[in-house]
């Protein structure tokens, strides 16, 4: 693999969760770090194929020859063996690596500075060095385990970082935090495969403000529960045209008017004609014209 193999950068502190969603078509990264914007270097994944975490001493080389592995076919473990096999840095290197189909894999060099481990299962695997101890990544997999399958993969691995967080995370303190998840067809507009790629790359809780952007992200970029959503009609009718008329955006047709105003809030993506999302009208009633 070259000279580029023996580049690498300093990533200590460093607790991850790779995963695969239950039905097979998600896969993302979710990361922690003493480290300034960890999630420049720590995470890849690509849609349909898989995903990795490189650190400790991560090797950058590391992300596009494991994609290209999994392309090929070649399991998580194999991408570990084969990554690791060739890298004379391997002993200071941690890695973690989840496929399209059965376990993950994680690697954790016999140089790595204590305490460091991981812990693999079925379509995960979860790895940390300089932690407060193995309860790391042991609260990271059962909460992993114990979390709803049928729940966004996103929100899955967040809360297994969180966990680690709050089982002591790295033991010399907190910097940053990312979290990437990729799906084909899932990215802003349904042109790309990015579902969420948010990073908090400096702050003193980066786990806290990564959930509060989360949390933004979801209102701006998930799609509406078409369960939920509630017929533009009779009285609520009057008070959504009434309400964007206050704000400019008064137009003859209501879903028109609608979608000026929810253009300009970033709210486009929970659009549909002839209803409204519960959270799109929440926004709008709190609006206020100036």
């Amino acid at each position: 693999m070259g000279s580029a193999l023996g580049r690498r950068t300093l990533l200590r502190m460093t607790f991850s969760i790779v995963a695969r969603s239950a039905d097979g078509r998600s896969y993302g990264v979710a990361v922690a770090s003493k480290f300034l914007a960890v999630g420049s270097v720590v995470p890849t994944a690509e849609a349909d194929i898989g995903a990795l975490a490189t650190q400790a001493y991560g090797n950058f080389a590391y992300r596009p020859q494991g994609m290209a592995l999994l392309r090929t076919g070649v399991d998580a473990a194999g991408v570990v063996a084969g990554l690791t096999a060739a890298d004379p840095g391997r002993d200071e290197r941690q890695l973690g690596v989840v496929g399209a189909s059965g376990s993950g894999a994680t690697y954790t060099g016999s140089q790595c500075m204590d305490w460091a481990g991981g812990r693999a299962g079925d379509g995960y695997a979860i790895q940390g060095n300089i932690l407060a101890g193995s309860r790391v990544v042991e609260r990271m997999e059962q909460t992993w385990l114990a979390g709803d399958p049928g729940a966004a993969l996103a929100e899955r691995l967040l809360g297994a970082l969180s966990a680690g967080d709050a089982a002591g995370g790295d033991r010399r303190g907190r910097q940053s935090a990312a979290l990437l998840v990729v799906r084909r067809g899932h990215g802003y507009g349904g042109t790309g495969d990015v579902e969420v790629d948010l990073r908090v790359d400096d702050h003193a809780d980066p786990i806290a403000e990564l959930s509060r952007l989360f949390d933004l992200h979801r209102l701006y970029f998930g799609r509406p529960d078409p369960d939920t959503l509630l017929d533009l009609s009779g009285a609520l009718a009057d008070e959504v045209t009434g309400r964007l008329a206050e704000l400019g955006h008064a137009h003859a047709d209501l879903d028109e008017a609608l979608a000026g105003w929810a253009g300009i809030e970033n709210l486009e993506e929970r659009l549909v004609s002839g209803k409204i999302d519960p959270l799109v009208l929440a926004q709008l009633r709190d609006q206020r014209h100036e």
